[in-house]
């Protein structure tokens, strides 16, 4: 495939009809049979999005059907407690994210219920950036978009821009649009199937060549999770979760410190003192994840 060689400008049609052809023909013969793929549900499909955007798929499979268990419709969501939300959501990525989710889930319900098509109403909820609003629209709606997450990102910069580095968002976002099929006559290449085309064959260039969406200039290589600030916050949530059951209803500072303390030592760190599980509590209610209540800590 030639490179784009106008860092302003498309390729040319002949050049985006050759795209589509190779991205198609590679879609099918590598094409994942996943389990939200065999749905239209807006809300399973925006759960399933949302999990995947920092969890690997063998991981979500599973996870995403207990989810749905727990909680099979965006109403189920709202009225849960938050609690309940964090605590399903351990070991699928920033935390941020369920409390996200069940907050969105609040407003579509108090709005009638019924997840909406439309994108700026999609990125208006929390925690609903451009991909997830693009790809909720085209899994459930079968509507057009740019739909530019890493995988995609990962089938433009190999095929369209194999030499270049620090590739900005602004110049494939107008590829995405320009080659999403603008309406569903075409079973065989609909929207849906256009970008599980591009997933796929994205997934598969990530496991067999040097990653292409490190030319990005959008990647960002994640910061170490272990020993982290993050960490820590993680570890407290978890230690405030464990003690929902507790008589009182959450844990004291000293208590939360000993129980944070213990899992650092074990993994070869210094412990905390109150003035640190301090810190990261305030913090931690300042977002919504717990509060204080007299001198125990409630998720």
């Amino acid at each position: 495939m030639p490179p784009v060689a106008d860092p302003g400008a498309l390729p040319a049609v002949e050049d985006l009809a050759a795209f589509r052809s190779t991205v198609l023909a590679r879609g099918r013969e590598l094409y994942r049979d996943l389990p939200w793929r065999r749905t239209r549900d807006p809300y399973a499909i925006w759960i399933s999005e949302v999990m995947l955007q920092q969890t690997q798929v063998s991981r979500v499979d599973g996870r995403w059907q207990h989810w749905l268990e727990l909680f099979p419709t965006v109403d189920a969501l709202a009225a849960a407690d938050s609690a309940d939300v964090l605590d399903e959501w351990q070991g699928l990525g920033y935390n941020r994210r369920a409390l996200s989710l069940w907050r969105a889930a609040q407003e579509v319900s108090e709005a009638g219920g019924c997840m909406p098509s439309d994108e700026a109403a999609l990125k208006a909820l929390p925690g609903v950036g451009p991909a997830t609003a693009a790809g909720i629209r085209a899994f459930a709606f079968d509507l057009p978009g740019a739909y530019l997450e890493t995988n995609v990102r990962a089938v433009l910069l190999h095929e369209l821009f194999p030499r270049e580095e620090s590739v900005p968002d602004a110049r494939l976002v107008p590829i995405a649009r320009a080659t999403c099929p603008p309406d569903a006559s075409d079973p065989a290449d609909d929207t849906r199937t256009w970008y599980y085309a591009l997933l796929d064959y994205g997934a598969h260039l990530k496991a067999t060549v040097p990653n292409p969406s490190r030319r990005s200039r959008s990647h960002v290589r994640q910061s170490r999770f272990e020993g982290s600030h993050r960490q820590k916050r993680a570890e407290v949530l978890r230690i405030l979760l464990a003690h929902r059951a507790d008589p009182r209803g959450g844990v004291d500072i000293e208590t939360l410190c000993v129980e944070l303390s213990r899992k650092e030592r074990a993994a070869g760190r210094r412990g905390v003192d109150v003035s640190d599980a301090q810190a990261l509590l305030v913090e931690l209610s300042r977002e919504g994840f717990c509060h204080n209540n007299g001198n125990i800590w409630c998720t």
